[in-house]
């Protein structure tokens, strides 16, 4: 007198979700997938809180001591600044080097910076007045 059912008439467990799905298939009805509830792209309206950029703001000026005037005072001098030297500044990496003139320098305050080829096979990076 046992209570237990044999292996072959045992339903596998489902949870409820999938118990929800296949009582609802059972009824006939077309279920919707995640795709297919899927929103419509966002307007492309501005946001509320977020303003617009004052146009030709003059840069912020560094202030003095930190890596940013030494980065600026070198690039201003008339034969430029190779990244060596830019990197011994600083003490950063080659990479940061560039992305602080390009991400800092050039977008955030503006700057223009040229870039030209040394007789020694160095690239110079100098400031130039607009």
């Amino acid at each position: 007198m046992d209570s237990r059912q044999p292996a072959a008439t045992k339903e596998p467990k489902m949870n409820a979700s999938e118990k929800q799905v296949s009582d609802k298939a059972a009824e006939g009805r077309v279920l919707k997938t995640r795709a297919s509830k899927r929103r419509a792209p966002a307007a492309t309206a501005p946001k509320a809180g977020k303003k617009p950029k004052a146009p030709n703001k003059p840069p912020a000026a560094a202030r003095r001591g930190t890596k940013t005037a030494k980065i600026l005072a070198l690039l201003r001098r008339p034969a430029g600044a190779s990244l060596p030297e830019l990197r011994k500044a600083t003490g950063w990496q080659p990479h940061s080097v560039r992305g602080f003139l390009s991400g800092a320098v050039k977008r955030k305050m503006g700057l223009h910076i040229d870039s030209v080829a040394r007789d020694d096979g160095e690239r110079a990076y100098r400031l130039v007045s607009k």
